[in-house]
């Protein structure tokens, strides 16, 4: 729903602390008027009034997808207010990003939940939305009666992908495949490669990404291939599934995957917690 004051925005919403800052913008907890719904509103400033609407339709066609809802937060409401865009989503009340979550829960992923990011980027691609900034910060794990329930959140960064290649300088500086540093230019699927392998490291290592540190010697193999220099030797997403149509040894990325994510679980105390 477009609505066009702040007026009607403070009618409807309450907002309570920040969630979050950036150079786009701040992300605030909150909830309905009506009925208490916990929500999060999302304060986007810019100049560029195409780049604010570019997000809210991307999220306005997840909304409609056909996928498993809680996938991916669902948008609400949404605010043109001339340079300031504000977008109201749902607001899981449990949830912590995924290092957080294996730091300090000691919980657990079955290959069902540790396959929803994967597959929710495999999603992405086949209706050509480019998230572009895949990462442990915006994968948030929530904790519910009927289990665990993973989340892909942040499409600020996001943008139609049409299978070209792409020049402008997007997402976390430190998660950029070296295809940009080479070519400045990337794809999107070999990047959406990358940066699942840069989740996969900093899981497994308890620690931030730097591409100059060595892979712990059981993950090296897979970590390896997600994080290859030239992309058209990284693995697509399908064969990180292991979609029984692509090739034979595809099964053994995503049962490497979700065995490491599950071993860093219980043996993360052994791993170096640094980095920056």
């Amino acid at each position: 729903m477009l609505c066009e004051t702040l007026g009607e925005f403070q009618e409807k919403y309450v907002e309570l602390h920040q969630l979050g800052d950036g150079g786009f913008g701040s992300v605030f907890a909150g909830y309905r008027v009506e009925g208490k719904l916990p929500v999060s509103g999302r304060h986007r400033h810019d100049e560029n009034g195409r780049e604010l609407a570019m997000e809210a339709v991307i999220m306005l066609k997840l909304r409609t997808a056909t996928m498993p809802q809680l996938a991916m937060v669902s948008l609400l409401d949404w605010y043109d207010l001339d340079q300031e865009l504000i977008l109201v989503m749902e607001r899981p009340m449990f949830a912590e990003d995924l290092l957080v979550y294996l730091k300090e829960c000691g919980g657990c992923l079955n290959e069902k939940e540790a396959k929803v990011s994967l597959e929710a980027a495999l999603y992405l691609q086949n209706v050509n939305i480019f998230h572009r900034d895949i990462k442990v910060e915006n994968t948030l794990i929530e904790t519910t009666a009927e289990g665990l329930q993973v989340y892909l959140i942040d499409f600020g960064l996001s943008c139609f992908d049409d299978r070209r290649k792409h020049e402008l300088l997007c997402g976390t500086p430190e998660h950029l495949p070296l295809d940009w540093f080479m070519h400045n230019n990337y794809c999107a699927e070999p990047t959406t490669v990358w940066q699942l392998g840069v989740v996969l490291f900093e899981v497994v290592h308890m620690m931030r990404f730097n591409m100059r540190q060595t892979y712990q010697h059981n993950c090296q193999d897979v970590l390896t291939k997600c994080l290859m220099v030239d992309p058209v030797d990284r693995p697509t997403l399908e064969q990180l599934l292991g979609h029984p149509h692509t090739h034979a040894h595809a099964h053994m990325f995503m049962d490497t995957y979700i065995h490491l994510l599950n071993a860093s679980l219980s043996n993360y105390n052994l791993f170096d917690v640094g980095g920056g």
